[in-house]
């Protein structure tokens, strides 16, 4: 369409009266099109020129923001129409520093009610020069309830198949008590004195016992209960550098081998040092346990895909390709001692930090776990372009 009028407009010298108003009653037609598909939108969309005054809005824009009243908003910057001072300052912020923004949530009232708003912009190049910039306005609030109630139902199903855990899992150490408390009664019965020989090995058990129940309360606490994540821009490759030098020592007792790998420079990523190197140490334990026989240890940090990518790996026993789809539920284990719990505090605290965790391995090769932390992303993006000359803006990232 856009060709055909290019065309016309070119031999608009050479026509009539009649062909002319042919020609402005279909740019009229499509511009009501236009209008008509911006205005039947869900999203608000807002196109502003380079004195960031909105010549373009929908009508979902228009509610949102709740331009007006007042003089045409088209003959100003867009703060200044926008009653809500947070969207306001935001709009100010992005539009005079040409900023590319992705889903900035504001909360605000939109007719009497409060909502959810995500708001993004892109910066309109052509021909190699700044002629505007797109805003996108997404109202997200049933979303979120939606995400909200996902989450809690997850949750009760989580905490549900913990509680049956824990309730099989204590059923063997309270067992094992009650057995050995048994015997040192019955040792102890109508006599005045009992060698300590004869009780030393029942209250040995009794301690291991208790022991093991502490652990299996603390681990179940941990796994149900909110984290205070305290997240700050921090190095991940220090704090991976950190951990392998923490577990050499014992991984060369037992014959297992540490390698580090940690690429230079690596961009700061958010992270809480307490929760996250828990969950690298997990892997780095249970990595040790699937190398009885000694082995490789390694550990790797490295940039890409918007994201600093953090791997242990090691040579050891494997996983079957049948279990790999499970072992961050609950009391997942191939140990003889443990809560089963470890990978899916893991798990938990990797999503704390809005992250990913995958693993891939082979039965009698080892694994490789990955976790994958997002890099914040607040630069300022142009689009590419390059004109005749060679020259151009370039994307900055």
């Amino acid at each position: 369409m856009r060709r055909f009028f290019q065309r016309a407009l070119a031999k608009a010298p050479k026509m009539s009266e009649e062909q002319l108003r042919a020609l402005l009653q279909a740019l009229a037609e499509e511009n009501g099109r236009l209008e008509t598909a911006l205005d039947s939108m869900l999203d608000g969309i807002i196109v502003c020129d380079r004195e960031h005054q909105p010549i373009i809005y929908n009508k979902t824009a228009e509610r949102m923001l709740a331009l007006g009243p007042g003089p045409d908003p088209s003959e100003r910057p867009l703060w200044v129409c926008v009653v809500d001072q947070e969207l306001a300052s935001f709009f100010h912020e992005i539009l005079e520093g040409e900023d590319s923004v992705t889903d900035r949530e504001f909360d605000i009232t939109v007719g009497g009610r409060n909502r959810l708003i995500a708001a993004s912009s892109m910066t309109l190049v052509s021909q190699g020069r700044i002629e505007g910039t797109l805003i996108h306005l997404e109202d997200i609030t049933d979303k979120r309830k939606r995400e909200a109630q996902l989450r809690r139902a997850e949750s009760l199903a989580s905490l549900t198949t913990l509680a049956a855990g824990v309730a099989h899992e204590i059923k063997n150490p309270l067992g094992s008590i009650s057995i050995h408390i048994q015997l040192l009664q019955k040792a102890a019965r109508g006599k005045e004195t009992v060698p300590v020989e004869g009780l030393s090995h029942h209250l040995g058990v009794v301690t291991e016992e208790i022991e093991r129940l502490n652990k299996i309360v603390v681990d179940f606490l941990f796994a149900v209960r909110p984290m205070d994540v305290e997240l700050r821009e921090s190095d991940a490759g220090a704090l991976v550098k950190e951990i392998a030098d923490f577990i050499r020592y014992e991984a060369e007792g037992a014959g297992v081998a540490v390698e580090t790998s940690i690429e230079a420079g690596l961009p700061r990523v958010l992270l809480d040092k307490r929760y996250l190197k828990q969950a690298i140490l997990n892997l780095a334990k249970n990595a040790l346990a699937a190398m009885p026989d000694g082995g490789t240890l390694g550990f790797k940090a490295w940039a890409g895909d918007d994201a600093v990518h953090l791997y242990v790996e090691d040579t050891g026993l494997g996983i079957p390709q049948e279990n790999l789809t499970t072992i961050f539920e609950p009391y997942y284990t191939t140990k003889e001692t443990g809560t089963g719990l470890g990978l899916t505090i893991t798990f938990k605290i990797v999503r704390e930090h809005q992250g990913d965790i995958s693993v891939n391995s082979f039965p009698g090769e080892g694994s490789v776990f990955t976790i994958s932390l997002p890099i914040p992303q607040r630069e300022k993006h142009l689009l590419a372009w390059k004109s005749g000359d060679g020259k151009g803006v370039e994307e900055e990232a």
